[in-house]
């Protein structure tokens, strides 16, 4: 390890609480034990409030009180973190070989309770998702460097109605992971308005010489949600809905990203919604299939009329 680590080291072996000895030291880094001498020395000339005991049960600690430095977490902060990281991975984390150095220091400057707490915390914490192809990766890297430089970027995207990919600048102003995908959000030269794009239909990447500036207190996420979800002080005509089911089916059915920004109310039974009504027949059929028999649309008939439309159009089409 570097110096620097080295040092962060015996800071977290210090901070256990316990007398450690310089053998110790030095046998826990694998470094000699001048060089754990000279590492003390820097410390305690750099403010460290180091206490060095001499004698038979001698050893050097920390002083009691001494300031509560972010970089010495509790237990409790130590798995949030290592969690976090669970969670980062799964998603397709780009910088994958830094976030696996973090992790392993915080494990490896715990001591020996504090490591065996995280090991039973992380033994049966896992997060399962789909794989994130290697390019896509990559993908996210040079995105991420362009969202912190704030430089254009040029981009090769297929969009999802094209078979031929169209070249494009973009000011990347943010990304962001949902519904197990990533995105990116900036202004499109090619459009000249703000526009989100999915990152595994970027082709290709590179940098180009322009620079951008980013909004002020823009948000890539917020943005995205705000072209998915209706304005809720639309004027327009709205459509009462009542559905019934199964208590699981209505509870998912409430927390939809969708259907859930229409609820109006939830009973035992029953999830009410308020839709407009042009998004009505237009959307709102095909969420609804895919929960099968397990919930029924009471009202509108129209609605109803609607799945079995729906429904009919596609047993047609697999029938051929």
């Amino acid at each position: 390890m570097s110096k620097n680590d080295n040092m962060l080291a015996i800071l977290w072996m210090l901070n256990s609480g316990i007398k450690v000895t310089a053998k110790q030291i030095s046998e826990k880094l694998e470094i000699n034990i001048r060089t754990v001498y000279r590492y003390i020395d820097a410390l305690c000339a750099s403010g460290v409030p180091i206490i060095s005991d001499t004698g038979h049960n001698g050893g050097y600690s920390l002083l009691k009180n001494f300031i509560n430095a972010p970089l010495f977490f509790d237990v409790e902060e130590q798995k949030a973190l290592l969690h976090a990281a669970v969670f980062a991975k799964e998603a397709g984390y780009p910088f994958n070989e830094a976030l696996n150095r973090a992790a392993e220091k915080l494990k490896r400057y715990s001591n020996r309770e504090q490591e065996s707490i995280l090991n039973r915390h992380l033994a049966g914490f896992e997060v399962i998702n789909r794989d994130i192809a290697p390019s896509v990766k990559i993908t996210l890297e040079e995105l991420e460097r362009a969202v912190a430089n704030q430089y254009s970027i040029e981009i090769e995207y297929r969009t999802g109605h094209e078979e031929q990919f169209r070249p494009r600048v973009i000011d990347p102003y943010g990304m962001f992971y949902w519904g197990n995908k990533w995105y990116t959000v900036g202004f499109c030269h090619l459009r000249n308005e703000i526009r989100s794009f999915r990152v595994e239909r970027i082709l290709q990447i590179k940098r180009t010489q322009m620079m951008f500036k980013r909004p002020e207190a823009f948000s890539a996420g917020e943005f995205f949600l705000q072209n998915l979800l209706p304005d809720p002080t639309s004027k327009d005509e709205v459509i009462s809905v009542i559905i019934s089911g199964r208590s699981e089916a209505l509870d998912d059915l409430c927390i939809h990203w969708f259907l859930g920004h229409y609820l109006k109310e939830r009973t035992l039974n029953q999830g009410i919604f308020l839709f407009e009504e042009k998004l009505l027949h237009a959307y709102v059929p095909y969420f609804l299939l895919s929960y099968g028999k397990s919930i029924q649309v009471i009202e509108p008939q129209s609605l109803r009329k609607k799945l079995v439309a729906v429904a009919s159009e596609l047993m047609e089409y697999y029938q051929i």
